[in-house]
C-alpha cells in the first residue's frame, strides 16, 4: 500500500492511501475534496471510500462535498459520533478491506470525542502497518479532553493504540509536532530521544517538510502522554497513578503558552 499527505487547511492533514494492486484508494478526513481528488488523480487512484475520525468540522466538513464529487462513495464514521455526511457507521473492531491487499480495522479511541475511530491499515506481508488517529494521538502528544475523560484517554493511548506493534506508523490529524515535543522537553528535559526528535522536527518544518508519520516505538519513547506509567513522571507530577499523571500533564498542557 501507499499512504500520501493532503496537506489542508492551515495544519491540518488528510490522507490517501492506495491498494497497488488495483489503484483502489480511501481518505481519511477530506476536509478539502478538491484537493484529495486531485492527489488521487495524481496518482492515477480511484477513490472508493472515505474514513472519518471523528465529527469535528476541520475532519468531517468535506464529507457532504466529496459525496457530490465521487458517486457512489461511501463515507464511515464512529457509531457514536453523529459524523456528517456518515453512509457507514462503524464501532470497534469493525473490519473493511481495500482493493486486493489492504485491512482496515476501527479502533475506538474515545475521548476528544465520544465516537472517535482510529483506524489501524495493514497491506502485503511485510510492509509496515500504518495507524490513522485523527485528534486522539498526535506526534508526542494527544487531543483535548472535549467529550471524555483522562480513564479514556489513558484506556485510547496507552492500551489500545499501544499495543499496536511497535513499527506501526503514525498518521496523525495535525501538524503540531514542534510545539508537542517542545512541552514534552518540559516534563522530561533529560530525554535524549525528544531533544533529538525537536532538533529533527524543526528541520523538517523549515524545509516545508512533515514530521509525520511517526512509530509507536517512537511514540512510546517520547510523548508524555504515553508514557505515564513511568514512575520518575509520576513523581515530578506528585501523581500516584498513570491516569492521575496523565489528566495532570493534560492541565500542564491545556495552561502552557511554550
Amino acid at each position: 500500500m501507499k499512504i500520501f499527505h493532503v496537506p489542508c487547511l492551515q495544519d491540518n492533514y488528510s490522507y490517501l492511501i492506495i491498494d497497488e494492486s488495483t489503484g483502489d484508494a480511501a481518505v481519511v478526513d477530506p476536509v478539502d475534496p478538491e484537493k484529495v481528488i486531485a492527489s488521487a488523480e495524481q496518482h492515477s487512484a480511484k477513490i472508493k471510500f472515505v474514513l472519518t475520525t471523528h465529527h469535528h468540522w476541520d475532519h468531517a466538513g468535506g464529507n457532504e462535498k466529496i459525496k457530490q464529487l465521487v458517486p457512489e462513495i461511501k463515507v464511515y464514521g464512529g457509531s457514536l459520533d453523529k459524523v456528517k455526511g456518515c453512509t457507514d457507521a462503524v464501532d470497534n473492531g469493525d473490519k473493511l478491506t481495500l482493493g486486493q491487499d489492504v485491512n482496515i480495522l476501527a479502533l475506538h479511541t474515545p475521548c476528544h470525542t465520544k465516537g472517535h475511530i482510529s483506524y489501524y491499515v495493514t497491506g502485503k506481508e511485510g510492509e509496515n502497518p500504518a495507524v490513522f488517529t485523527g485528534d486522539t494521538l498526535f506526534v508526542a502528544g494527544c487531543g483535548k479532553f472535549f467529550e471524555g475523560t483522562a480513564e479514556q484517554m489513558h484506556q485510547s493511548l496507552c492500551v489500545t493504540l499501544a499495543s499496536l506493534p511497535k513499527p506501526t506508523q503514525v498518521y496523525c490529524g495535525h501538524e503540531y509536532t514542534v510545539k508537542n515535543l517542545e512541552f514534552a522537553l518540559t516534563v522530561e528535559p533529560n530525554n535524549e530521544k525528544i531533544q533529538q526528535k525537536l532538533a529533527w522536527a524543526r528541520q523538517q518544518r523549515q524545509a516545508d517538510l512533515p514530521t509525520i508519520p511517526s512509530t509507536l516505538e517512537e511514540e512510546l519513547e517520547t510523548n508524555p502522554f504515553m508514557r505515564v506509567d513511568k514512575a520518575e513522571i509520576q513523581e515530578k507530577l506528585g501523581c500516584k497513578t498513570p491516569i492521575d499523571t496523565l489528566r495532570e500533564v493534560r492541565n500542564k498542557k491545556d495552561q502552557w503558552r511554550g
